[in-house]
């Protein structure tokens, strides 16, 4: 019977570490008040560094960033914003697949993967990295858009059903986010702080048949009741526009609780309980959403350490961010692991996997 395997995951992010740029120059944009709040929480969010394909400017000298892509009261509309995700994403993408190391090897590859929320262009995302790369003129291309955090998983799914309907498949998927495209000039604490936990990042996967790597064995998705306005994702005339409120993580621990307590195989853990899991590969939406999945299934500290790792390292880079922490995990043996990630909707997307 065939199996697919995450075979080699090669990640990028770009050169600049604005994380600490940003919260000075949010603290700019809030009151008194609320600048002593948000300075209370960028210390407490358990994240150090951050990346953008954009540099910080000079604050004293009013700037913004350093290619005044963002000038203060001129903010750009979405227009500008697609068409830098059009230049800047592809080179993204190719710096990721470099590090997956292919090896002269990309004209092998039989279909094209393509994850990304932050930006939209005809022809696509796909169709770009396909021209960069060399890829062959009819590689089979799937475009994930617009799912979010979660988006990892649905790619790894669509890479896993190619396997199996084609053992000698190879799949290339890219997730890809410019979380930092979509800054906006507000006053608002709430927005403030949900900018200040994203990054820009891409990773680039080899799934195949041959036996190295993560072995997928299935997926399970679930969509958690009363939460569809928790996380929204939405186009606006400058730039899309995030909400993440502030009952996320305790709609998350409360589904999960649920869950635990479940005796049939019908929920995530599918009747297991924790204990048949060795390694917890969970996207870090944040440090409180991570704190939530460690209370709702009652986890030891450590079991969400690559997860912390990651978040305090890159932020959260939406779908790419998953993938980032299987990385960390190639090495390490496992029978039994799970990966999660939670999307607007409010989703669950989960999987087994074993480390081979």
């Amino acid at each position: 019977m065939t199996t697919a395997y995450i075979n080699r995951i090669g990640t990028a992010v770009p050169e600049n570490d604005i994380h600490q740029g940003f919260v000075d120059y949010a603290r700019t944009m809030l009151g008194t008040r609320k600048a002593a709040v948000f300075s209370r929480m960028a210390e407490r969010a358990s994240i150090e560094h951050r990346y953008s394909h954009l540099a910080m400017g000079d604050l004293v000298d009013g700037e913004v960033d350093a290619q005044n892509f963002y000038r203060r009261g001129a903010f750009p509309d979405i227009g500008a914003r697609m068409a830098q995700y059009e230049r800047t994403a592809p080179e993204l993408a190719e710096r990721a697949v470099s590090a997956l190391g292919l090896n002269g090897a990309a004209a092998g590859i039989t279909h094209l993967v393509v994850a990304s929320c932050t930006g939209f262009t005809a022809p696509g995302l796909d169709q770009h990295i396909a021209w960069r790369l060399g890829l062959r003129a009819d590689v089979q291309r799937t475009l994930v858009g617009f799912m979010g955090c979660a988006a990892a998983v649905p790619a790894l799914r669509i890479a896993q059903a190619a396997v199996l309907a084609d053992p000698v498949a190879r799949v290339l998927v890219i997730n890809l986010e410019l979380c930092t495209l979509h800054l906006q000039e507000t006053d608002d604490l709430e927005t403030a702080l949900t900018f200040m936990l994203f990054g820009d990042g891409c990773a680039a996967t080899l799934v195949t048949a041959a036996p190295q790597g993560l072995a997928m064995v299935d997926f399970r998705v679930a969509t958690i009741p009363d939460t569809k306005d928790l996380i929204t994702w939405r186009i606006g005339t400058q730039g899309f526009l995030m909400h993440l409120s502030g009952g996320v993580p305790g709609k998350i621990a409360q589904a999960l609780r649920e869950d635990l307590a479940r005796s049939d195989d019908g929920g995530l853990l599918r009747g297991e309980g924790t204990q048949a899991v060795d390694l917890w590969a969970v996207h870090g939406g944040g440090r409180t959403v991570l704190d939530a999945v460690e209370s709702g299934f009652a986890l030891a500290p450590e079991a969400l350490a690559p997860s912390r790792a990651v978040l305090a390292a890159h932020g959260n880079m939406s779908s790419a961010t998953v993938m980032f922490v299987l990385k960390r995990m190639m090495d390490r043996a496992a029978a039994g692991a799970r990966g999660m990630a939670f999307g607007p909707g409010m989703v669950a997307e989960t999987f087994r996997f074993s480390v081979v």
